[in-house]
């Protein structure tokens, strides 16, 4: 969650403290210890219970205890709380009993990031659960004009909504000097969980379709996730080979490696069969923030940083056979691949910078505490 923590500790101009029921990564995600409040987790069987419980009994989204409930005011008191940001709705669904609180002690804001739109809103009592969550919040922030309407389409009141994008720290992503191959060895990279909206089958074909025009092409897939035994037998069934690399989860600074080698971020994400969808891909953004053109979908947030035949290629999700084609012509045409690359810096600094959304949403906060 790199995202979220970029975004926390870039609110200089707010006193702000962290709630968790279990801090991993501390050395990634180093705060002092103070600002790090370790909330009461319910055992083992008691939480299974609980879960059992709502998903068998009452087929909702389970929610927490009473009891949790309290120290959670408790601590917002003792803290002197002006205000409660709730990261992902799927979590605003298991506070409800705190949000609904007619003692709770600020006000509280559950921002969507992408599946949390979706997943299980076919279900008539999660639907009901989160219309809860719409009408408890006192503001409910989407991270693209995508999931906006998403929210308004399960019946989020428009007044309540705020846009709030992900944030690109530019000094962490500079702009990499990089040059077409001279022998057509051209590098994608996709850089994702390797779960099924993310397309990673259709960015294989289109690796495979690429090579018939350019027979030294490559693919790096960064990431783990559950699908990577099937993508493996994927790509040697393509006759891929040693074309395509898995090299698992890396650090940012391995990364900015992958990405220095790179030509082009191909992600062309899809709805998944649960309604898993894209805000804004947070890996596309430090991509394109580094000079790297895009080739994916018209799929959630995607085209609002990527402007087709400007900084990108977007087609429709799961047309790998004219993604190939579009990317086949761009790699063809390196002045373009590089004019696209530029725009691609562009956009990110142009509508995705730290500096702009941390401000924008300081400002959203200051609409519920008078600052």
């Amino acid at each position: 969650m790199l995202h979220v923590y970029r975004q926390i500790i870039a609110l200089s101009n707010d006193e702000s403290f962290i709630l968790t029921q279990k801090r991993i990564h501390a050395d990634k995600f180093p705060f002092d210890d103070d600002r790090v409040v370790p909330l009461s987790r319910p055992n083992g069987l008691r939480r299974e219970w609980r879960r059992f419980w709502y998903r068998k009994c009452k087929k909702a989204p389970w929610e927490i205890y009473n009891y949790e409930r309290k120290e959670i005011e408790s601590v917002l008191n003792e803290r002197g709380a002006e205000l409660l940001h709730i990261y992902f709705g799927h979590i605003g669904m298991h506070l409800l009993p705190l949000l609904e609180s007619k003692t709770r002690p600020c006000p509280m804001i559950v921002s969507f990031h992408g599946a949390d739109v979706a997943v299980d809103m076919d279900k008539a009592a999660y639907r009901t659960a989160m219309q809860r969550v719409f009408g408890s919040a006192d503001r409910i922030l989407a991270r693209s004009d995508s999931l906006v309407a998403a929210l308004r389409d399960l019946g989020c009141p428009a007044e309540k909504i705020r846009l709030s994008r992900t944030g690109i720290p530019l000094d962490q992503w500079p702009v990499m000097d990089r040059k077409a191959p001279v022998d057509g060895a051209w590098r994608l990279v996709q850089t994702c969980r390797l779960i099924e909206k993310k397309g990673l089958d259709v960015s294989l074909r289109v690796l495979a379709q690429l090579r018939q025009t350019f027979p030294r092409a490559q693919l790096t897939i960064v990431g783990e996730g559950p699908l990577q035994a099937e993508l493996e037998t994927l790509a040697q069934d393509l006759g891929l080979g040693e074309a395509v690399e898995f090299t698992g989860f890396i650090d940012e600074e391995q990364m900015r490696e992958q990405y220095k080698k790179a030509h082009v971020f191909i992600h062309p994400s899809r709805i998944g069969k649960d309604g898993n969808q894209e805000g804004v891909p947070n890996a596309m953004l430090e991509a394109m923030a580094g000079g790297l053109p895009v080739a994916a979908t018209q799929h959630g947030g995607i085209p609002e940083a990527v402007a087709d035949g400007a900084s990108g290629v977007l087609v429709a999700e799961d047309d790998w056979q004219t993604l190939a084609a579009r990317l086949t012509a761009l790699l063809k045409d390196e002045q373009q691949w590089q004019t696209m690359a530029i725009a691609a810096r562009e956009a990110v600094a142009l509508r995705f910078s730290r500096q702009q959304q941390v401000a924008d949403l300081a400002a959203i906060y200051g609409e519920l505490t008078e600052k």
